[in-house]
């Protein structure tokens, strides 16, 4: 079996009626594309114990999308612990993630690919930047908050760090401590680990069906625990230069 160049992991919870559409779109985006030289793709979808028929539309999309491949959690164990179980189980070298809500556009994968062909080797992510929300006015202010009062500690020079659409290196990725809700401080945690982050302009758009699984207190209540979390990682890491003699 040839080892994909890319991996593409998606968490899922409860999201039967946007899973179909998805992966049409994530497939039309990269069969054939040149960036992803002999190896091409895989997409790793990781239904985190939906209560709905989700792994049930998966498994019947096997049969038509040969580069699929579907894990499911014995419990539901949250979007960072999906993401992590799909880069741990995949195959590519580089990973690209994607929300499995639909609001992240497939199409812009080729956009961070390109970005990452032009850059020096140091970067290992490449995060979207969401420049034009389309969510709920409520929604786009916590956001809004949230991201200045993480810039402020963190210092990560990154104006988007919720948005779900990434490209990394996978080895890196694995290197980082893991927590829950750590996927999103992945550029502050990149850069504790001594590698540099870009931030791309992608696509943003409208939840087509199903609900979002947070609110924004909820959201709130635990960023902020998270936040001196992180930052207390940032202050007591030590890099150091190692020769093999």
């Amino acid at each position: 079996m040839t080892t994909p160049h890319l991996s593409v992991v998606v968490p899922v919870f409860n999201e039967r009626d946007n899973v179909t559409p998805l992966v049409n779109e994530i497939v039309a985006a990269l069969r054939g594309n040149a960036a992803l030289q002999a190896g091409g793709f895989e997409i790793v979808y990781v239904d985190d114990h939906s209560r709905d028929d989700t792994l049930a539309v998966l498994q019947g999309l096997k049969a038509t999308v040969p580069e699929l491949r579907v894990l499911r959690h014995v419990n539901q164990s949250g979007q960072s612990t999906a993401v992590r179980t799909g880069v741990k189980a995949a195959r590519g070298a580089w990973v690209a993630t994607l929300d499995g809500d639909g609001q992240n556009d497939p199409a812009d994968i080729p956009k961070l690919l390109a970005e990452r062909d032009k850059s020096p080797a140091e970067v290992k992510l490449f995060a979207g930047w969401r420049v034009d929300r389309k969510d709920t006015g409520s929604k786009r202010w916590a956001s809004k908050f949230a991201n200045a009062i993480r810039s402020r500690m963190l210092r990560d020079s990154t104006p988007d760090t919720g948005c779900g659409i990434k490209l990394f290196e996978r080895e890196a990725f694995l290197d980082l401590p893991y927590f829950d809700h750590m996927h999103r401080y992945l550029p502050a945690l990149m850069q504790r680990g001594g590698w540099k982050t870009v931030s791309v302009p992608v696509n943003h758009r409208h939840r087509a069906s199903g609900v979002s699984k947070y609110n924004n207190l909820n959201r709130a209540l635990v960023g902020l625990r998270d936040l001196r979390g992180v930052a207390w990682l940032i202050v007591r890491s030590k890099r150091t230069e190692v020769e093999e003699l």
